[in-house]
């Protein structure tokens, strides 16, 4: 419960700075940004690699996943869908409620609320005593599911919001032989594994994506650059190693403060928007909802709690499903997919790419700490029900 309200913590101590950054940093802000910028995607890359070290499935029983993954891209999608409609339909003003540009915004921003935290996830239901029971071992498929989910349509939003180019043609192409490599050499590569190992991984990850992007920028423009998001290169480096568990305290203790670290990254990554008028833009980084007056702190909070109330909501879908369990395994299965955390931050860094900004961004934001302290009662509500099924 501690680690869980520390990722909320430190989410909101960076989100508070970088309301202030700029005018503390002065003419080095670019340089802070740049610097900041760099650490945030080497921590993306190792959390993803993370994950993906956890992506152990038997091969042979492929079928077996089709439906477990049409399960947890619909998980994802359910709560997608419905803070979409929300941000458009009563965050937006009648006048965008048509608008595509309003739409391919909100469905980037909203896809926040999609994936699980598979990380936080896993290591509390381990500690509460449930890593052999059905519950942790269905909920370990489906969060790896969804977070795969959400970084493969991480592509076509991306394309939405730039348009078909070439450039995503290639990126399109790369995903796909990335996706047929992590299938073919799943678990093959017995190579090292510790935390200075994974970092030394998410750094050279960092720099191939990032050199592409720089070597297509200088030869293309802005315009014309390929950019690559370490998401997808991170997660099947990780599925194509062959799993080692190193449980020291050391690691722990590398792999959480490079998660605190991670958070308190995207909150500084955060725009400005205490005291600024969002409806005046500036040329060039126009956006619908960056153009949105700022609302008061007591409306924000009422559409948090209702936004945070829809996400939850839509990630009960696995409830309809595994009907040879009994309901009350289904149930927490569906709630142990509440939790959110990295993967999430992550879609609302990358929105920020695209100028996402104003009253939705806030809430976003906001959505998401409130879910990361709500998560260790989450657990507690699995472990209930988990106990009910096992000695009914």
């Amino acid at each position: 419960m501690r680690k869980v309200l520390s990722f909320s913590v430190f989410l909101m101590m960076g989100l508070l700075l970088s309301q202030f950054l700029p005018a503390m940093a002065g003419e080095d802000y670019g340089t802070v940004k740049t610097i900041a910028n760099i650490l945030l995607y080497v921590c993306l890359s190792f959390i993803m690699i993370n994950v993906g070290r956890e992506f152990e499935i038997d091969k042979s029983r492929w079928k077996s996943y089709a439906e477990d993954y049409f399960i947890a891209m619909a998980t994802a999608a359910m709560p997608w869908f419905l803070i979409a409609l929300y941000y458009v339909f009563v965050l937006l003003p009648p006048e965008f409620w048509n608008s595509w540009e309003a739409w391919k915004e909100n469905l980037l921003l909203s896809r926040f609320a999609a994936p699980t935290s598979a990380g936080i996830l896993f290591t509390m239901l381990a500690v509460i005593g449930l890593k052999t029971s059905w519950i942790y071992k269905k909920i370990q498929v489906l969060a790896i599911f969804d977070d795969l989910d959400t970084i493969l349509l991480m592509i076509p939003l991306q394309i939405m919001m730039i348009g078909l180019r070439w450039q995503l043609i290639i990126v399109v192409l790369v995903v796909f032989l990335l996706l047929a490599l992590g299938w073919k050499q799943l678990g093959k590569y017995n190579w090292r594994q510790d935390w200075k190992a994974i970092l030394f991984y998410s750094v050279i990850v960092f720099v191939v994506t990032q050199s592409v992007y720089m070597i297509s920028k200088s030869m293309y423009g802005e315009e014309g650059s390929i950019h690559i998001e370490v998401l997808l290169p991170a997660f099947v480096l990780g599925m194509i190693m062959k799993h080692k568990e190193i449980d020291t305290p050391l690691e722990h203790k590398v792999s959480t403060g490079i998660s605190f670290l991670f958070m308190f990254l995207v909150g500084m990554s955060m725009p400005h928007f205490l005291g600024v008028d969002f409806a005046g833009t500036q040329e060039g980084t126009y956006s619908v909802t960056g153009s949105q007056e700022m609302m008061s702190w007591g409306m924000i909070a009422l559409h948090v709690l209702i936004v945070s109330l829809l996400s939850n909501v839509g990630k009960l879908f696995p409830v309809f499903f595994y009907r040879d369990r009994k309901f009350s395994e289904r149930l927490a299965l569906s709630i142990g997919m509440f939790t959110r955390g990295e993967v999430g931050a992550g879609v609302i860094f990358i929105a920020l790419g695209y100028n996402l900004g104003g009253p939705a961004l806030v809430i976003s934001v906001l959505t998401l700490v409130l879910n990361l302290i709500l998560t260790g009662i989450f657990v507690l509500w699995v472990k209930k029900l988990a106990l009910r099924s096992y000695s009914g």
